[in-house]
């Protein structure tokens, strides 16, 4: 038996995003992003609001990173979702991130979170918070890296249920899917 939820955005579990910008000031900033995901082969798609500092040190500069949440960051990813640079304007120190200034972009990933996109901004739509980048290089620590690919199982990724606003660990591996022979009964 199946349940009706109604009109509810439930793609479930979201990656939890760390987006980082420079303000003008050359500061660092980084808030959590719970919905996004890639849109192409060269692109990401995040659901921002006007109000975010991060928001609008993108627009002002053009460019940012998006940073993938990890298991042992969750606590200062958590962190930077709940507390706004407008109000806390230190809070990447108190995160107890590392900011790098990324080689692509004039934006910061953080030493702490192993993968990151620089990317340049595409569009913004403030009405439906939509943000569109063009992903332009991503670095990688080499300690997630397993014969020169990601494995998931070195990266920890974590999630955002947000049917109950928990975090998930998003690193077993399951199956190599069809092509590897899996079958389908």
């Amino acid at each position: 038996m199946r349940k009706n939820l109604g009109n509810k955005p439930l793609i479930y579990p979201q990656p939890v995003l760390v987006i980082g910008t420079y303000d003008e000031a050359g500061n660092p900033d980084a808030m959590t992003a719970a919905w996004g995901s890639v849109g192409d082969d060269t692109q990401v798609f995040l659901c921002l609001s006007k109000e975010h500092k991060t928001t609008e040190n993108i627009l002002k500069s053009g460019c940012f990173t998006v940073s993938i949440g990890t298991l042992d960051t969750l606590a200062a990813c958590d962190y930077v979702g709940i507390d706004s640079a407008n109000k806390v304007p230190d809070k990447i120190r108190k995160a107890g991130l590392t900011p790098v200034h990324s080689e692509e972009v004039n934006a910061p990933y953080f030493e702490e979170l192993p993968l990151a996109l620089s990317c340049t901004l595409i569009s913004y739509e403030p009405e439906h918070c939509h943000l569109f980048g063009e992903i332009v290089g991503t670095s990688v620590d080499e300690k997630i890296l397993t014969d020169g690919k990601i494995d998931p199982a070195k990266l920890q990724a974590i999630a955002f249920g947000i049917g109950d606003n928990s975090y998930l660990l998003a690193a077993e591996k399951v199956g190599d899917a069809f092509r590897a022979g899996l079958s389908l009964r």
